[in-house]
């Protein structure tokens, strides 16, 4: 038995024998969060179970998400496509009608058909059911969003009630869990912005959750990362989204003795990142690394080498349905999507595990198309460890604004500072904010904050140049329907000019 031990909790690993030889995966996917743990070098926050985790994985310095919003990027986790190749363009509202395509193969259908059994505790939140259908579903569908995805003790009864189940079955699993913090609250009000009061014991009406013990910041405790201003206001705002994190990193705690509980610790691939950044300007929905970046970890109980390890390599939220069949030495199937065979192009994290890894761990993609229906902002963005480049396809129109980005109060004291002429302390202003160029290539060797475009920078031709080759093959690998866009209209495999006044004559095949 190994043991880890925090100045809090002790979380205790068992590593039994192979239970009947299976291999299993657990998936641990928070909703809006952050590297505001310990492991991440946050040193105001108290982490203790998912540092532990991270004593025993391979954390990852550059992970990214695929896309910087909810569904799309779920979609992506469970298909292994990007957004703009599996149609879940936009947020899984019925009433949008943003929907994945009927003929995608989802990693749970692929997993069904090949004899593991699957399972969704928490947030699901993608569209259709019959794309994204698990064999036990314990989600949003089915109970309130903050039963099923912020109450821990409600949550963590389900996960022991699927091991249990797992354990008289022949079949190995997969269970994915959707944790809702660190999202926005809903409701507002009486829960607090981030639903930080919810089951906390101490606010009158809003329940316990019996497995909690809510950690408290207040304001001077929190740490303001770089892209956000430092003001009253801000710092109030993290500190009600730090009380969240503790209630997240609690659960993860519960999930992971639950899973040793059970038996299966020791033969169980662990998989750990978010859908998305924070919910704070410049983060989610925006894919700046604020919102592009993850925190991301794989453990591997057959890699024991690699745990407590930290990696430069790139890891992307489109590698995990590669990296979970490649996991259960499953082929991907060969089917079509609009006429067009579809190919992962993502990559196998398993390959981070052994020296040499290859080229794949350079580069990540990513690709928005809309938040919610209103919000229209296509972005395709390639980023080495030392450059990134973001074409923003409706760069005239101004960057809209997802609702929990805008009515929360650190945006809108943005907003007021900003009407009233006051001092800002921010490293953008709202106009620079709304209005973007259409390519955005940034040097984040020696501008990691990503405030100066050198897209039209002589010295930069030759890597502008390479990088939009490299990414216009990806969005033809992946056929993308905007590729041609603004200056091309797409009719086949061709992409025509509009001559409308911008690089007359020079769409992209």
């Amino acid at each position: 038995m190994k043991a880890f031990l925090t100045s809090t909790v002790l979380v205790l690993f068992c590593f039994a024998s192979v239970v009947d030889g299976k291999r299993n995966v657990l998936v641990l996917l928070g909703d809006d969060v952050g590297f505001q743990f310990g492991c991440y070098g946050n040193q105001k926050i108290r982490s203790p179970n998912v540092d532990a985790l991270a004593t025993r994985s391979l954390l990852f310095k550059n992970g990214f998400t695929s896309v910087s919003s909810c569904s799309p990027s779920r979609s992506v986790v469970l298909t292994g496509l990007p957004v703009h190749q599996n149609g879940q363009y936009g947020l899984a509202l019925s009433v949008h009608h943003f929907h994945s395509f009927d003929e995608v193969q989802s990693l749970p259908l692929i997993l069904a058909r090949n004899g593991i059994r699957t399972g969704i505790i928490g947030k699901k939140h993608v569209l259709p059911d019959t794309v994204y259908k698990f064999d036990v579903e314990v989600t949003d569908e089915e109970y309130d969003i903050n039963q099923v995805g912020r109450n821990i003790t409600f949550m963590k009864e389900h996960v022991r009630d699927f091991l249990e189940a797992s354990r008289n079955d022949t079949r190995p699993f997969m269970l994915y869990i959707g944790i809702h913090d660190t999202h926005r609250c809903d409701t507002g009000g009486e829960l607090g912005d981030f639903c930080e009061k919810f089951g906390d014991g101490t606010t009158p009406g809003t329940g316990i959750i019996p497995d909690w013990k809510p950690e408290v910041y207040k304001p001077e405790d929190v740490e303001v990362p770089y892209f956000l201003p430092d003001t009253p206001a801000t710092r109030q705002d993290l500190a009600n989204m730090y009380k969240t994190y503790s209630r997240f990193d609690q659960g993860v705690g519960l999930f992971l003795r639950e899973l040793e509980d059970a038996g299966f610790a020791d033969d169980t691939l662990v998989l750990f990142t978010s859908d998305n950044g924070i919910p704070f300007p410049l983060a989610k929905t925006n894919l700046y690394d604020p919102g592009q970046g993850e925190p991301f970890m794989i453990s591997s109980p057959y890699q024991k080498d690699t745990w407590g390890k930290t990696t430069e390599l790139m890891a992307s939220t489109m590698d995990i349905t590669p990296t979970i069949l490649d996991w259960f030495q499953i082929q991907y199937p060969k089917y079509s999507l609009n006429g067009q065979p579809v190919q992962l192009t993502g990559k196998s994290l398993l390959k981070a595990l052994v020296p040499n890894p290859g080229p794949a761990f350079n580069l990540v993609f990513s690709s928005h198309v809309f938040h919610d229906v209103t919000m229209y902002y296509p972005m395709r963005v390639v980023r080495t460890n030392s450059m990134k480049l973001i074409h923003n396809l409706n760069y005239r129109a101004p960057y809209p604004m997802a609702t929990d980005l805008y009515l929360n109060p650190t945006f809108l004291d943005i907003l007021n500072r900003t009407e009233s002429g006051e001092t800002l302390p921010w490293i953008t202003t709202l106009d620079k904010y709304y209005y973007r160029d259409e390519w955005q290539l940034f040097n984040l060797t020696s501008d990691p904050y990503e405030q100066m475009n050198m897209a039209s920078a002589p010295e930069y031709h030759d890597v502008m140049t390479s990088m939009q080759t490299t990414l216009n093959a990806w969005l033809v690998d992946t056929d993308d329907t905007w590729r041609c866009l603004p200056e091309g209209e797409l009719e086949g495999n061709t992409c025509y000019p509009l001559y409308n006044g911008e690089r007359k004559g020079m769409g992209r095949n």
